[in-house]
């Protein structure tokens, strides 16, 4: 058996030598990718902030769900009831000298009974002539104040002279309570600040939720914009 005396190596051709040698791109791919890439990027991004925004917006959405679905049915044919609140009247002594206006009454009154509310809108009516059969006497000067919270509502009603002020409170039922957290009736500034946040986060759901329709369905969005725009010009020249 002979075996020959040399070997002729050759460089390897065809797919080898593309494997070693990387495949330049153009400047236009290049930058089609770049874009894609980018593009991808802006997409698991605006995925996470809705995701984040949806859930700060469920928590608070369960509950105004459920009062604002309380709260359209308040009357009428489909009324659902929130149950009678609990009502109690007393007359309570006032201290020597008595308050001298509305408001150090409404602080004499929080203090005393330990009211939870936050004063709201006091009435007061001058004193004033009225006639009493055939005679003419003055009525005195009548204070009304009241105290508002969600779980129990305090009015006091204060003729001047008295010696005593009448209080008469109201407790509220538990889904009366809810709709009053609904409404902010009696609640700081702080909570306004978080009803704020929930319209805040609906409105940034909308607008992710339309920018990731709009990236993952771009075809669809151009023919829905045309035909809203045609819409919109129909309706608009109707109306000229």
């Amino acid at each position: 058996m002979s075996v020959p005396e040399a070997i002729d190596l050759q460089p390897a051709t065809g797919l080898d030598s593309a494997t070693r040698e990387p495949q330049r791109l153009g400047d236009s791919e290049l930058k089609a990718r770049q874009q894609r890439s980018r593009r991808a990027t802006f997409v698991k991004w605006l995925r996470k902030v809705h995701g984040w925004i949806g859930l700060w917006g469920a928590a608070l959405g369960l509950l105004f769900g459920t009062t604002g679905f309380l709260l359209n049915h308040r009357g009428g044919p489909l009324k659902v009831s929130t149950g009678e609140p609990q009502v109690s009247t007393m007359q309570v002594p006032l201290p020597q000298p008595a308050p001298e206006t509305p408001r150090e009454l409404g602080k004499w009154l929080k203090h005393e009974l330990k009211l939870t509310g936050t004063p709201g809108r006091v009435q007061k009516e001058p004193s004033h002539p009225v006639a009493w059969g055939d005679r003419s006497v003055v009525q005195p000067e009548h204070w009304q104040l009241n105290f508002a919270s969600p779980h129990e509502n305090t009015s006091a009603e204060y003729w001047v002279g008295n010696g005593y002020v009448t209080v008469k409170r109201s407790d509220n039922t538990f889904l009366a309570m809810l709709t009053n957290l609904h409404k902010g009736v009696g609640l700081s500034v702080g909570w306004v600040l978080l009803i704020d946040t929930l319209a805040g986060s609906i409105i940034l759901l909308s607008l992710t939720g339309v920018l990731l329709w709009t990236e993952l369905n771009k075809r669809k969005t151009v023919g829905a914009v045309l035909v809203l725009g045609s819409i919109v010009a129909a309706v608009c020249v109707g109306l000229l």
